[in-house]
């Protein structure tokens, strides 16, 4: 048995020393008062301190203003029981440094009391670097981005000012140091500059340039698509400007803007890094031009938009972005999970952390992409289980990114969950909260609070049979602002009821909150004084603290039987390969088509099939449900599994067939085959 080190000639204490001082995760030493006595190099570095002024700080210096005082609790409640503790593995943590910028990390803390020693060891380790994780917040920025865009889409009267606007959503999203949009002048012979960040000294706004076939901006135009220099000194297709070689641009990208299949002009952004852009630049690009030339071809038909259509306009654009992006996050999430069931995940921690936290920025990017669809109201009611604490905390963040500063945004959030439709339920509270800001011009505040009671305040009906045994979720919205005199109180829930003045409102929020509320066995309240504020309040079925839906709403078998043959028809090879693979794994045998047409006539062979799981929009031919109503006329009984990007209205009535919303897990796709094969055609 090898000898201590003490009796091998070396000292204990200095190779501990050494051991700290080495390690590359910051080690803080932090006593029983929070305040840090030690810290390594790599912490110093990590939070941008130098070492006699992190020695002696309160360790709530480094946690963001936002939660310190939440932190403060954690932080006494940790001290009356000190345990080893893993933190940032299930949500999110971010350590603030000295310059006051933020950086996300996962943290371990280790007591020392058992030893004797009054201290805590904290370790902690920056996970934004980690090469995936930085291509998920990639992608994640470049969701709300669109998200953000999206919402000044929603309340835009001048295209004008969208237009001035993309490039620079543009240059901060890609991080690059030009963008630019130009627009096809009326004759086709020359380009207009009309929006620009970072333009050189050679150009302006309003310049004309030339439509040249050789020219990038003249080949997308000609060919509507999207061309790619990635370096500008081996380019050959393309004569490359003097004048951006001199100012160091080394790369662009160009994509179409297109006006009902016709391509008007170009979005091209250029950058001084060598091969910057790749697949996902190019599909943001495209997305963003897309909602860009339907918000122009929306201004040119039609001047005198009110709200309801313009809520429209941007649900039917955003539905195929949020097509686009959920086929995106379904591969990556997808991958994540087959990473999960790698021999390497298991054994090493790093790989745990790295696709933890890529997991965590895919639903990030989720959740962006539904708060963008959240606008849109025609959407197919699925309830699921839903934690309000939850889902309130998402939405008063973005709020507070959103709505006037002068609005003050408060949160009394109890644990308690609903049965609704998440989306459908986030969708009515942005129609409150909206309805809210317009009553307070001059500022106040919104509060939102959740709680469970026991039933319905009096002088509130359900519906027979809406009286569920574990009570209701109640949802309250409250505002400052002017308040609404008894007359105007009395019919606020009618539809196209509204005070508000031409072309601000349609009458329809309130109404819709109403409606979705009872169309899920809830019911709705609203108490209003005028000059003294309102407040909505929302009461939804409630599950119990387990999650199990209550009231006949049961959550879908997870049993599947194995061997279950699945005709799996996926248009996006990417996501059929991810699909493949979890089917697979559920020990079924799948075969796999790219179109309608091809299931149709494997369905017209011999071979047995026992579900047939298919997405709703397969390119050109048939759709997902045209495919379902044929397969079920060649085969009487066959189950029937829909999957679909869109969270909007869905191109097609699935007519009571199963639905599956991705991006999804394995677990989720495998309660949903279990649904669609309990469910009768």
């Amino acid at each position: 048995m090898p000898a201590p080190l003490a009796a091998s000639g070396f000292d204990d204490g200095a190779v501990f020393r050494s051991l700290f001082l080495a390690y590359p995760d910051a080690l803080l030493l932090i006593d029983e008062q929070g305040v840090i006595r030690l810290a390594n190099p790599a912490a110093l570095e990590l939070l941008g301190y130098a070492e006699a002024e992190l020695i002696g700080l309160p360790v709530d210096a480094l946690v963001p203003d936002a939660i310190r005082p939440r932190h403060a609790a954690y932080r006494k409640a940790y001290a009356d029981h000190p345990r080893p503790r893993p933190m940032g593995t299930q949500m999110d943590l971010v350590a603030k440094r000295r310059d006051g910028s933020e950086v996300m990390v996962e943290i371990a803390l280790s007591p020392l009391q058992d030893h004797g020693l009054p201290y805590v060891v904290a370790a902690i380790r920056g996970v934004g670097a980690y090469p995936r994780v930085k291509q998920a917040l990639q992608r994640a920025r470049y969701a709300e981005c669109l998200a953000q865009f999206g919402r000044h889409a929603v309340d835009a009267r001048d295209s004008k000012k969208l237009i001035d606007l993309v490039p620079t959503i543009v240059a901060e999203a890609l991080e690059v140091e030009q963008a630019k949009i130009l627009l096809l002048e009326p004759d086709g012979t020359h380009f207009r500059i009309v929006a620009g960040v970072g333009l050189l000294p050679q150009e302006a706004i309003g310049d004309r340039v030339p439509n040249e076939p050789g020219s990038p901006s003249g080949h997308v135009v000609a060919h509507g698509e999207p061309v790619l220099l990635s370096d500008y000194a081996q380019e050959q297709r393309f004569q490359v400007p003097s004048h951006y070689v001199e100012a160091g641009l080394v790369c662009e990208l160009s994509v179409p803007l297109a006006d009902r299949g016709r391509t008007i002009g170009t979005l091209a952004v250029r950058s001084r890094a060598l091969k910057r852009f790749g697949d996902d630049e190019v599909r943001f690009l495209e997305s963003l031009s897309s909602m860009l030339a339907t918000v122009m071809q929306r201004e040119s038909s039609e001047d005198a938009l009110n709200h309801a259509q313009r809520l429209e306009s941007v649900g039917q654009l955003t539905g195929g972005v949020a097509h686009d992006f959920n086929n995106l996050l379904t591969v990556i999430s997808g991958n994540l999970q087959v990473l999960e069931d790698a021999p390497a995940y298991a054994r090493d921690p790093l790989v745990q952390q790295v696709v933890g936290a890529a997991a965590r920025a895919t639903r990030r990017g989720a959740e962006l992409t539904g708060k963008l669809l959240a606008f849109s109201r025609r959407q197919m009611l699925q309830p699921t289980i839903v934690d309000v604490a939850a889902l309130l905390e998402s939405l008063t963040n973005m709020l507070r990114r959103t709505l006037d500063q002068r609005i003050g945004i408060t949160l009394d959030a109890h644990e308690v969950l609903c049965v609704a439709d998440p989306g459908q339920l986030e969708s009515a509270l942005l129609n409150v909260a909206i309805n809210a800001r317009d009553a307070m011009p001059q500022g106040g505040t919104l509060s939102f609070s959740c709680r469970a009671v026991a039933a319905l305040p009096d002088g509130l009906d359900a519906q027979p049979g809406d009286s569920p045994s574990h009570g209701f979720a109640s949802i309250a919205i409250t505002d400052t602002g002017l308040g609404m005199p008894e007359a105007i109180k009395a019919r606020a829930f009618e539809p196209f009821f509204t005070t508000k003045e031409s072309g601000r409102g349609t009458g329809l929020g309130l109404s819709t909150v109403y409606g979705f509320a009872r169309q899920s066995h809830g019911a709705v309240s609203l108490a209003s004084t005028l000059g003294q504020g309102a407040t909505v309040t929302i009461f939804l079925p409630r599950a119990d603290d387990d999650g199990l839906a209550l009231d006949g709403l049961e959550r879908g078998a997870s049993h599947v039987p194995e061997g279950l043959r699945v005709l799996l028809v996926e248009d996006d090879p990417e996501v059929r390969k991810v699909v493949a693979r979890f089917l697979d794994a559920m020990a079924f045998d799948v075969t796999a088509c790219a179109d309608a047409e091809a299931a149709l006539r494997m369905l017209a062979t011999d071979q047995p099939v026992g579900l047939l799981l298919t997405d709703i929009l397969l390119g050109p031919g048939l759709r997902g449900t045209e495919l379902a109503d044929a397969a079920i006329a060649l085969r009487p009984g066959l189950r029937v599994l829909l999957m679909s990007g869109y969270s909007s209205e869905l191109p097609g009535e699935p007519r009571g067939r199963e639905l599956l919303r991705k991006p999804f897990t394995r677990a989720d796709l495998e309660q949903a085959i279990a649904r669609a094969l309990e469910s009768a055609q």
